[in-house]
């Protein structure tokens, strides 16, 4: 795999300072890609400024006139790299910096979809690709049953890889070969849920998801994953949520749970997220009924 042309994806918003130090990283890989396709989305600080100061000669900027959402900005990339040639792709956010041998160890794995795995600033693991996505199970109200960091206590105790049933587009590479087969991600999710989403669709294409334990990435944030259920996210969280359980769920009770979930918030609305989230997931549930098919490759 080693005359490989790798090319990293970024998505950036708003978040100069933190893309600044997530590119420097990139800079000092020991394995330098050989392309950094940066689309930025629509951001109004100062990330046009921190591109043009990039001395990367291999780094393409793509400005997007309208926010994307990752989704969106993920499908983007892919596709540009992908139409560039490149036999793998990885997906970076703009909130990691990757240790210098991070892409040396991916690529040392010959597997077609590869996850690093992440931690803290202070070393601890935080990696929250799931190891258990249940599908099957209709009283499993969170379908993520298990993630790296609930199954293994640090990095240490990790095997060397450790096959997962979703990742995030935060350090996901996927070769050329997964792309033919399944196509891109699908921009309709904008935030959440993307990502399970393409990892279902490979793996079910055939395609097992390795995360590579010496692979490591630096989150530069704290995990927040408590989003106000009754603000805009609220309505992205659910909607995606549902369309996943309607496009993969393994019977039909399973993809009956949206509609339950959805009555259970309307009917406890008064007590907890009131009127904006009946609104959020009665909506999101009329959307997620039109996004009950995958697409299909191009």
């Amino acid at each position: 795999m080693t005359g490989e042309r790798v090319a990293v994806v970024v998505v950036t918003y708003n978040r100069a300072a933190l893309l600044e130090r997530m590119l420097a990283g990139l800079d000092a890989l020991d394995r330098r890609p050989d392309c950094v396709i940066v689309v930025n989305n629509a951001s109004t600080d100062d990330t046009r400024a921190v591109l043009e100061r990039s001395t990367n000669p291999d780094l393409v900027a793509i400005h997007t006139t309208d926010n994307l959402g990752g989704a969106g900005g993920f499908h983007l990339g892919l596709k540009t790299a992908y139409d560039k040639g490149f036999d793998a792709m990885w997906l970076m956010d703009d909130d990691v910096v990757p240790r210098p041998d991070c892409l040396t160890r991916l690529l040392e794995v010959d597997n077609s979809c590869l996850t690093a795995v992440r931690e803290d600033l202070t070393g601890a693991l935080v990696e929250k690709a799931a190891v258990h996505f249940d599908l099957r199970n209709p009283l499993a109200i969170r379908p993520k049953r298990a993630s790296i960091d609930s199954a293994y206590a640090d990095r240490a105790s990790m095997p060397a890889t450790v096959p997962v049933d979703n990742v995030s587009f935060e350090g996901f590479l996927v070769r050329r070969a997964v792309i033919d087969a399944i196509g891109l991600p699908d921009p309709s999710y904008f935030i959440f849920y993307d990502d399970v989403d393409y990892a279902i669709r490979a793996r079910r294409a055939g395609f097992p998801i390795l995360a590579v334990r010496d692979a490591v990435l630096v989150r530069q944030l704290d995990f927040d994953q408590q989003h106000d259920l009754a603000g805009w996210k609220g309505y992205y969280m659910y909607r995606n949520l549902f369309a996943v359980h309607f496009r993969y769920g393994d019977n039909w009770l399973v993809r009956l749970k949206p509609w339950l979930i959805a009555l259970a918030v309307v009917l406890l609305s008064p007590l907890r997220g009131g009127r904006a989230e009946a609104r959020n997931v009665t909506r999101a549930l009329r959307d997620a009924r039109k996004m009950a098919t995958p697409p299909t490759p191009a």
